[in-house]
């Protein structure tokens, strides 16, 4: 069972850490354990609990209505809600328990909506984005294993594979070209996918080569494609003695190509990059650099 301080529930949940305790003193929302050395924590019932009622609160739910209803309620009611149209916190919320129960249904319902409401574009930026971040804390906490990160990266990855079937592919002579993978090793597709779709949509050529790409192969790629700019991220590989010499390489190997490098791997200060490479530090920082070469 996993433990969370009154700040991580805050940070989950979007209510503040005051809020909360306000709610405990006067409704007595929700009922703290205490470690034998009398510190306060909460378990994954709380967090579920919390989370609903900050949906059902954001819908325009008081909170002393909600004081009244069971948990089962609360819970029969959002589900009840997320049938229908609701605004991107609600959506968030809805995704994260619909994660943590291995709901499918409900996370495809709720992704499936809020693509149709918003684009995918604003879809990502706007909630699996954050989703992610919430997911990673989750991840701290306990909360979740790998399999629950396997179960929300596959549907993720569904939806955006089926977004970029259905671009036109542009004529590769007469367009920007990019290459687009990840180096050997390293496995988190889902920016990359989505940076595929990106540029794919504003018009753009794109050899998608994916995950765990060795360097020797991406050599003969690029000397085949001739590719205008290389997209990559490091999340986790290279490992961080050997990034720096994985950033000169890609820089020797692409002088007259622009690179856009993201990830967690290439955000430490000390890193040096060529006049080739360009570190991307978020997600809105990258579609502004594609929107700016595309023709």
């Amino acid at each position: 069972m996993a433990q969370y301080s009154i700040r991580e529930l805050e940070h989950l949940s979007g209510i503040k850490a005051h809020t909360i305790r306000i709610w405990e003193q006067r409704y007595g929302i929700l009922q703290p354990k205490r470690t034998e050395t009398n510190i306060r924590f909460y378990d994954d019932t709380d967090l579920k609990n919390i989370l609903n009622i900050s949906f059902l609160n954001e819908q325009g739910y008081k909170i002393s209505r909600i004081a009244k209803m069971s948990e089962q309620a609360i819970a029969d009611e959002v589900l009840t809600l997320t049938q229908g149209n609701i605004a991107y916190p609600q959506q968030l919320n809805g995704l994260l328990l619909a994660m943590m129960e291995m709901d499918e249904q409900k996370f495809d319902k709720l992704l499936t909506t809020a693509i149709l409401q918003r684009g995918l574009e604003k879809t990502m930026l706007d909630i699996i984005c954050p989703f992610l971040v919430k997911t990673g804390l989750l991840w701290q906490t306990g909360s979740i294993n790998p399999a629950h990160e396997h179960f929300i990266s596959n549907l993720i990855r569904q939806k955006l594979l089926v977004a970029i079937d259905g671009q036109v592919i542009p004529e590769k002579l007469t367009s920007q070209r990019f290459l687009l993978y990840l180096p050997e090793g390293e496995l988190h597709e889902i920016g990359l996918l989505f940076s595929n779709y990106v540029i794919r949509s504003r018009g753009n050529h794109v050899m998608y080569l994916g995950q765990n790409l060795p360097f020797p192969d991406l050599e003969i790629c690029v000397n085949f494609y001739k590719p205008h700019f290389i997209c990559t991220a490091f999340t986790y590989m290279p490992e961080r003695d050997k990034v720096q010499d994985y950033i000169n390489r890609l820089a020797c190997l692409a002088n007259e190509i622009i690179v856009y490098l993201a990830g967690h791997q290439v955000q430490f200060e000390h890193l040096i990059f060529p006049p080739n490479i360009v570190r991307i530090t978020s997600l809105p920082e990258f579609i502004g650099h594609i929107q700016d070469v595309s023709k």
